[in-house]
């Protein structure tokens, strides 16, 4: 029986990846750099440590971590506070995990900060008992150092516990290391036909997770 749940928050809680689109960009035209062609790409996987350090090394960016870090958050701050959207039909799915007794917590490379605030205006909040990042732990998610703190934390263990994700690198870390783990489509994830291949078990729509509930009845 499920007993745990790590969730992922942009494009697998949130319909937020849009948000992140141009951060990097934005960023550096700021500070008065054009950023190469290939930037997008270059920090696709990294943590908002990794990306900071990344300027910081590669385009001189005269900012500390934290103060880049800082100015990051604030041009995506107004979206999770004010207009994030939940993905279709998650709040009744996880009421239904909520009533099953499953345990759940966050695990994203976005701050906590616009975690809480757009939990919280779209009343979810409370069914996630604690909330990791890849700054908090200090490892981006090409390590899984993020899902082992939170399995930890739940006292949960890998048998009973499902790893929630939307992107192809971070499930693979994932699944690398022994979890159990569910691909939730998102359009901003490429490697579709991959991620849907790799996964445990996979959802489109959160009004039908059956092969989410066909696997789980066998844990």
């Amino acid at each position: 029986m499920l007993r745990g749940a790590i969730w992922d928050l942009d494009g697998t809680i949130l319909d937020s990846m849009s948000a992140w689109d141009h951060v990097g960009e934005n960023y550096l035209r700021s500070q008065g750099i054009e950023p190469e062609p290939d930037l997008d790409e270059a920090i696709a996987t990294m943590s908002l440590h990794q990306a900071a350090d990344y300027f910081i090394e590669h385009y001189g960016v005269k900012q500390t971590r934290d103060e880049l870090i800082k100015s990051a958050v604030a041009i995506v701050d107004d979206f999770y506070r004010y207009e994030a959207q939940l993905k279709p039909h998650l709040k009744e799915f996880l009421a239904q995990l909520h009533e099953t007794g499953v345990k759940m917590c966050i695990a994203t490379a976005t701050e906590r900060s616009l975690v809480e605030a757009a939990l919280a205006r779209c009343r979810v909040l409370d069914y996630f008992s604690e909330i990791f990042t890849c700054s908090s732990v200090g490892a981006g998610k090409d390590e899984p150092t993020i899902y082992r703190e939170a399995l930890n934390f739940l006292g949960t263990d890998r048998t009973n516990t499902m790893v929630f994700e939307d992107s192809l690198h971070a499930l693979t870390t994932a699944k690398k290391d022994g979890f159990y783990t569910t691909a939730v489509y998102d359009s901003h994830e490429e490697n579709q036909e991959e991620i849907q291949r790799l996964a445990n078990c996979r959802i489109h729509d959160y009004g039908e997770p059956e092969e989410f509930i066909d696997f789980t009845k066998n844990l």
